[in-house]
């Protein structure tokens, strides 16, 4: 296994729409409980910016997921703190992609100037917590039945790592 990362680009957008749509019958992953278009991800696309990059995960050359960091609650005393989302294809999953992948992300973080990372995840989801739990991220925050998924109500936690 040979995982590289890449800058995203907008012929990036079709792959990131469909793996992220991936997850939604899933109602552990994201929020959305409809597919989101190519549109809606091209939108989320332009936000990104070589400060909050969205980079293009790939194992031996093919796309396997992406990861993006965002800017937190878009107020400027936030600047150094970012939000993270990772999503791998299915076909690609448990083979230490996510590992690799913060890893990578760690490594970049001074280059950014990021001090704080921040992970929303779903309390049901135990892969997305033990992935980021071992990689030293820690419980920052719990929200008790926030979202509702349509089948059933689940509870949200903030993950965090100081970098």
């Amino acid at each position: 296994m040979s995982v590289t990362f890449r800058f995203a680009k907008s012929t990036d957008v079709p792959f990131i729409t469909r793996v992220y749509n991936q997850n939604i019958p899933k109602r552990t992953v994201t929020a959305d409980l409809t597919p989101a278009s190519v549109t809606d991800e091209l939108k989320s696309f332009k936000q990104h910016n070589a400060q909050r990059p969205l980079w293009m995960i790939e194992d031996n050359g093919q796309k396997a997921g992406y990861v993006s960091l965002e800017s937190f609650y878009g107020r400027s005393a936030y600047h150094n703190t970012v939000e993270i989302s990772i999503y791998i294809d299915n076909q690609f999953q448990h083979r230490g992609i996510g590992t690799q992948t913060l890893k990578y992300i760690a490594e970049q973080t001074k280059r950014l100037n990021i001090h704080t990372i921040l992970a929303f995840i779903f309390s049901v989801n135990i892969p997305s917590q033990r992935l980021f739990k071992s990689a030293g991220f820690e419980i920052y925050d719990h929200l008790p039945k926030v979202a509702d998924m349509g089948n059933r109500i689940i509870s949200l936690d903030i993950l965090g790592k100081k970098y």
